[in-house]
């Protein structure tokens, strides 16, 4: 039985919803303890093993990651230590105690060259350092404990931290035009319904696999930052559709990485919100804030 929770990354997006969902009914039985850098050094795989001892952790939801893609291509130690070094360190730590653990992937695994919706037993082919890195952390994670969940995820924003739905706020405030590009294809996630999602799972019980999250329905970059726009009332700023020959980036991305959500559902039970209204809910929390 699940009772000891380690969340580490706690000051990213998804770390900080995951605080927020500690603190609802539902999940106050568990003893969570949250960690960033300052507190736990994932990549100090003596801390991990003196942390989750002492704290006689029971279920570790990883949400700590090297996530800047595009500097990615640059920093390709650093990328790797945390997003594939780590997770496997916090694996063997939590298989020693037979616990589980939770850890967060990506749509960049794929290289974005399908047509329909991926599945998770397709084959991965990553076309960006970030992508690969996560990949690999997502074997390590595999190979080191038997009670391990993948939850590979896409296009994540809340109204922690920096994210497009911000960037895209903030720019069209401040800008007459914005370029976007229109022919990559995909589905924003809300960080608060991929943490009502992880918390769902702890309490149902861990089924081992890997598992695609993120919200329903499917977009562009382009009409992403229409709808970002027309929800928070920016009407000042003309968005402009280009291609992403057009917008050069040090890494490479998929063209197309919707995700089949079908799967998790299925095992957990879980509904999932399509991505416009759960997108209205946090501008909305944005702009209450100021």
């Amino acid at each position: 039985m699940i009772k000891n929770i380690l969340i580490t990354g706690c000051k990213g997006q998804l770390g900080n919803e995951m605080q927020l969902q500690s603190k609802l009914p539902e999940n106050v039985s568990y003893n969570y303890f949250f960690t960033d850098v300052e507190e736990l050094d994932i990549t100090d795989e003596q801390a991990i093993n003196a942390f989750v001892d002492e704290h006689e952790i029971d279920c570790i939801v990883n949400c700590a990651a090297y996530t800047n893609v595009d500097k990615s291509e640059s920093n390709v130690e650093l990328c790797h230590l945390l997003n594939s070094v780590a997770p496997g360190y916090l694996a063997k730590a939590i298989a020693r105690r037979k616990g589980t653990i939770i850890q967060v992937s990506t749509d960049y695994v794929f290289d974005g060259t399908a047509h329909v919706p991926y599945q998770e037993d397709e084959p991965t082919c990553p076309c960006s350092v970030y992508g690969s890195t996560k990949l690999e952390g997502e074997q390590q994670v595999m190979a080191a404990c038997p009670q391990a969940v993948i939850i590979r995820t896409a296009w994540l924003y809340s109204r922690f931290g920096g994210n497009f739905v911000k960037t895209m706020m903030r720019l069209g405030k401040e800008r007459e035009s914005l370029n976007v590009v229109f022919d990559q294809i995909g589905t924003p996630t809300y960080a608060r319904d991929l943490a009502a999602a992880i918390s769902a799972i702890i309490r149902h019980g861990i089924v081992p696999g890997i598992y695609h999250f993120s919200n329903e329905g499917v977009t562009s970059w382009y009409d992403f930052t229409c709808t970002i726009h027309r929800i928070a009332g920016i009407d000042s700023c003309k968005v402009l559709p280009i291609h992403t020959a057009e917008y050069p980036t040090p890494a490479t991305r998929p063209h197309y990485s919707v995700l089949d959500k079908t799967k998790i559902k299925n095992t957990y039970g879980i509904s999932i919100s399509h991505w416009e209204p759960s997108l209205a809910q946090c501008i909305s929390e944005l702009l209450a804030e100021g």
